[in-house]
C-alpha cells in the first residue's frame, strides 16, 4: 500500500495543493476511504524527505495556519513515471485476472 499511497498523495497534490485532511477527503471521494489521516502523515514527510513534494503554510480564518503541500519538480517527474508503472501493472493484473476467470468458466462448464 505504501508505493500506491505515494502515487495517490502525489497525484492528488498535483490536482490541486491541499492539507492533509483535506487529501484524505479528496481520496476518499474517489474511493479510497480506507485511507485514515494518520496514515497520510508519515507518507508525506517521506515524500518531503525525497524531494518529492514542499510544504508552505496557508492562514486559516477560524485557528492555526495549515501545512499545504505540492509537487516539486522531481515530484512531477516521479508521478509520471509512477504513473506509467501502475498502468502496465493494472494491465498485467487485469489479465492475470481475466485469464483466471476464464479458466474457472471452463472448469464449471
Amino acid at each position: 500500500m505504501r508505493g500506491v499511497l505515494d502515487l495517490c498523495l502525489l497525484a492528488v497534490v498535483a490536482e490541486e495543493p491541499a492539507y492533509g485532511y483535506e487529501m484524505v477527503q479528496r481520496l476518499a471521494a474517489a474511493g479510497l476511504d480506507a485511507v485514515a489521516e494518520g496514515s497520510i502523515y508519515p507518507a508525506l514527510g517521506r515524500l518531503q524527505r525525497e524531494g518529492l513534494v514542499e510544504s508552505y503554510l496557508v492562514e486559516s480564518g477560524g485557528g492555526p495556519a495549515r501545512k499545504y503541500y505540492r509537487p516539486t519538480p522531481e515530484g512531477a517527474c516521479a508521478l509520471a513515471v509512477w504513473s506509467r508503472e501502475w498502468g502496465l501493472l493494472a494491465e498485467g493484473v487485469s489479465a492475470v485476472l481475466a485469464g483466471s476467470a476464464h479458466r474457472e468458466e471452463g472448469a464449471t462448464r
